[in-house]
Parts: C-alpha cells; sequence; structure tokens
C-alpha cells in the first residue's frame, strides 16, 4: 500500500484494452482501522445530516422528514492539472453554448432528423418556433450550466460526458460535503491534507447568477420562480438556493410552482409580463421539465410556452434547452464545428475536452457509426435526448437495442459515445439504514458556469463552483436522485 497521499498505477496499461482501468490510492491507505470507522462514521452522519445533506426517500416519501443522502466518507482524487484545465475552460464553454443557442440555424440542421422520431424533443422544438415567429419577448438567457467529466485513463486526460442546460443540481449539496470531508479529515487529524481539497463556492455561484437575472429584469416587486417537480426528492438542493438567494438578498422573493399550477394559475399580461397568483415573475428557474415524464398533458406543455412566451428572463430558456440535446453536442465535436463559434485557439482547446461522438443518422456515416456499435458494444455508450439519468444504453444491450432499430429512422433519436474508462479506487459508501462498505468506486466531476446575455451582449461568462459524483464501478448510471451514485468532493494530486 502506498503512503498518505502518494498515487500508483496497478500494472501495466494498454492503451487498446478497454478492460484494463488504472487504480489509484485513497487520500488515506484503506481500509481504516475498526476503531476509527467506528469513531468517525457517525460523526460524518450527524455532520452531514445537521448541515442540510438529506434527501427525501422514493421508496419511503415522507414529507415531514428527511433522510441522510449517500455520500463517500472521504474525498475522492482528482488530478489537479485535469481539474485546473477544466475549470478555466468553463467561462468559454458557456459562451460556446451561448452562442450555439442563437444560432437558429445551427440548431434546425442538428435537430432537424431528430424531431421526426423524438416527440418529446419535437414538443421543445415547436415552442422554439412558436415563440421565434411571434418575436421573443425577452432576449437575455441566463444560463446555468453543468459540464460532466470523467478522467480518462488511455488519454490521460479529463473528457466530457454531457453538458446540462437544464435543472443543473447539486451545487448547494456539494458544497456542503466538501466542509463536510474537510471536518472529516480535522477529526482523523490529517490537516496536512486539507490543502488538496479546493474551496468550493457553487451555491453561492448559482445563486449570484439568478441574482444577476433578477437586477437585469428591472422590477423591484418581481419574485424569482422555481419550477419544480410534482414531489421534490431533492429537496434540500432547491431549498438553499432559496435561502442563499434570501441570505444574498433579502429584498428578493422565491417562488416555488409546477408546471400544472403554472397552468392554472399562470397568465400573460396585454404586455408579455408573466404573473402568478398575483405574482410578476422576473426570472424562471427550471428544476424540472427535462423529462417527458414531467408533462402529464396539454396543460404542462402550454404552461412550458406560457413561460417562454413572458418576458421573464429564464434559466433555461427554450433554446438553451435545445442546444445541451445530445444530438447537438454531437454535431459540436464534428472537425471543424467549434471554430464556427470559437476563435482557432479556443476552439482547439475546447476540442480537447471531447471524446469520440458519432451520429446514427441514416446515412453511410451512420451505417458505419451502428456496425462499429454492434462488433464492439463495451466500447460505446447509447445516448437518447433525455436528461435526469437512467437513460442511457450500454454493453450487450446496446446491440440488442440497435438490432431493433438499426434499420428504421428511430435510430436517429440516439447518438453514440465513446465509453470513457476514469480510474478505479476505493472508498466508503454511507447510505442510511445500511452498514458502511468499502467499495470499489469511479468519479465524475461536475463543472458549474453561469452565463447572462443577449445575442449580441453578453454581460458575464463565470465559473460557478464544481461537484463530485461517485459511483460504484460495477454500475453504469451514477445518479444520485436515482439512487445510483453519491455525493462526493474533490481530493486534488499531483
Amino acid at each position: 500500500m502506498a503512503t498518505c497521499g502518494s498515487y500508483c498505477c496497478d500494472g501495466d496499461f494498454n492503451k487498446d484494452d478497454v478492460s484494463t482501468t488504472r487504480t489509484i490510492e485513497s487520500c488515506l491507505p484503506l481500509p481504516l482501522p475498526d476503531e476509527i470507522l467506528e469513531d468517525i462514521v457517525p460523526k460524518a452522519k450527524d455532520f452531514a445530516i445537521l448541515h442540510g445533506a438529506g434527501m427525501r426517500y422514493r421508496s419511503n416519501y415522507d414529507p415531514d422528514s428527511l433522510q441522510l443522502a449517500p455520500f463517500f466518507l472521504l474525498p475522492s482524487a482528482f488530478p489537479r492539472r485535469e481539474f485546473d484545465r477544466v475549470v478555466k475552460l468553463q467561462s468559454i464553454v458557456n459562451i460556446l453554448m451561448h452562442r450555439i443557442a442563437h444560432d437558429y440555424q445551427f440548431l434546425k440542421d442538428a435537430l432537424e432528423k431528430t424531431i421526426k422520431v423524438d416527440d418529446f424533443t419535437r414538443r421543445l422544438w415547436d415552442i422554439y418556433t412558436t415563440v421565434r415567429e411571434e418575436g421573443i419577448s425577452q432576449l437575455i438567457s441566463l444560463g446555468m450550466f453543468r459540464c460532466d467529466y470523467f478522467y480518462s485513463v488511455p488519454s490521460q486526460i479529463a473528457q466530457q460526458v454531457e453538458i446540462n442546460t437544464i435543472a443543473s443540481s447539486f451545487g448547494a449539496l456539494a458544497a456542503r460535503i466538501s466542509v463536510m470531508h474537510r471536518y472529516v479529515l480535522g477529526e482523523m487529524r490529517k490537516p496536512e491534507l486539507l490543502g488538496h481539497l479546493p474551496e468550493n463556492d457553487a451555491l453561492a455561484g448559482l445563486c449570484g447568477g439568478m441574482i444577476a437575472a433578477w437586477d437585469a429584469y428591472g422590477c423591484p416587486k418581481a419574485v424569482i420562480l422555481f419550477i419544480v417537480e410534482d414531489v421534490t426528492y431533492n429537496i434540500c438542493d432547491q431549498r438553499f438556493h432559496e435561502y442563499e438567494i434570501r441570505r444574498q438578498r433579502p429584498d428578493i422573493h422565491v417562488i416555488r410552482r409546477n408546471l400544472t399550477q403554472i397552468s392554472q394559475r399562470g397568465r400573460l399580461t396585454s404586455d408579455k409580463r408573466l404573473v402568478i397568483d398575483g405574482d410578476e415573475i422576473a426570472v424562471v428557474y427550471f428544476r424540472a421539465g427535462y423529462e417527458p415524464g414531467q408533462y402529464h398533458s396539454e396543460a404542462e406543455w402550454e404552461a412550458r410556452l406560457t413561460v417562454e412566451r413572458s418576458k421573464a428572463i429564464k434559466s433555461p430558456s427554450i433554446h438553451y434547452h435545445l442546444a445541451g440535446t445530445k444530438k447537438v453536442q454531437q454535431e459540436i465535436a464534428r472537425p471543424g464545428v467549434l471554430n464556427k463559434f470559437l476563435s482557432d485557439s479556443e476552439a482547439k482547446l475546447v476540442s480537447q475536452l471531447f471524446t469520440g461522438l458519432y451520429t446514427l443518422d441514416m446515412s453511410p456515416e451512420g451505417d458505419q457509426a451502428v456496425q462499429m456499435a454492434m462488433d464492439n458494444p463495451e466500447r460505446f455508450v447509447l445516448k437518447p435526448q433525455r436528461e435526469g439519468g437512467g437513460n442511457n444504453v450500454y454493453g450487450q444491450e446496446i446491440r440488442m437495442v440497435l438490432e431493433k432499430i438499426k434499420d428504421s429512422q428511430e435510430r436517429e433519436a440516439y447518438i453514440l459515445m465513446d465509453r470513457i474508462r476514469p480510474p478505479i479506487q476505493q472508498n466508503y459508501l454511507i447510505r442510511a439504514h445500511e452498514p458502511v462498505k468499502l467499495v470499489e468506486v469511479v468519479s465524475e466531476l461536475g463543472i458549474f458556469g453561469t452565463i447572462l446575455g443577449t445575442a449580441k451582449d453578453i454581460q458575464f461568462s463565470k465559473f460557478a463552483g464544481h461537484m463530485l459524483r461517485t459511483k460504484l464501478s460495477s454500475v453504469n448510471e451514477g445518479g444520485v436522485a436515482a439512487g445510483l451514485g453519491a455525493l462526493d468532493s474533490v481530493f486534488l494530486f499531483d
């Protein structure tokens, strides 16, 4: 076992062998002695829940109680060089997504085949074209993005998994878990390790974006609207955004409504101001609306259209939402496309974030990608145009899905991506009502960014914090709210 704070590669790594994955050491030698675990685990649990790291569980939902959000006892290792690189690039990625969102022709060309076979994306596109033909009432958009990365063993760089432009979550809980890990290392009498934990102001950064948008709207009596699910399980992460807005600006009020309530109680004035229960809405923050199940009927779709028609500043606006689709991300990775939106030097830097992304259009190029995936499905991930976790297809299931759709246009609802191979490390998984387990895990880094502006004028583009989501190395999906992963924080190593 390597000494505390050191990192090693177990065995030789063959870049052509996707089954081989490098392992890296934890920040402390593992396993920990039983007496240390018995002391530190209850302390970590208490610190986490008392500082708001809680959730409501789907399996035993109770609106009057919280359970501990799943987390890992120790911060997980991530290379400092790559962390710093993606942090520095986030403001450029923000601008890239902003410019793509404001390029109607690019979005149209990218999505024209997808909207023929994916009804949900088509409904979003219909809203976009409707408001565009009517004349967009609010030219300012607020982007609160999260770009997700795995550190890739073969390439030895951080590679982008996806860009989230709607409901980018866990800014609040990520900041709290980072503080909890500082406490844990302190209690374990390892203060020398604290310098490896980067500061994380994700909650303040994201809320700062909403406050700036509220100021830009220019109506002191107007409020911020959070569009939420019918039942909110990830309640702490959402509520802490409200509390942080109030902490920074006591004069700003936040209301929460779901799409059904907006359809019943929202209206537009003659000059396109959005009013709900008597409150004028300055900023709309979508924490729902990203998956079909949140639209129960035409009423919810009408509510989304009403919001989009309004003068309220949206995060995201409908064109930002469309810019975050998987198909658009695949098109961005085509050779030369980045140069349409960024300078040559910026395009070169951003292109290095991408792994292989392939179209499944009904074309020779798409046919080649289908065959490639069927020949070696373990190398790829099959992605539909969905957010929220649990939607991707992996391994042999890719072959099964493609066998059914390879000769139909239905395949154009998907893209194909190279599977990124992150290093494996060990950590202790802590879940409510379960024994603590030492498990093998992989970690996904999320980098938050905020941007505010119109097509012609960007007021700011900023890095806004980070999160780390860690999952068992044996599972494919890693959504915390979906019960597939757990909260974590970054331990940087050189």
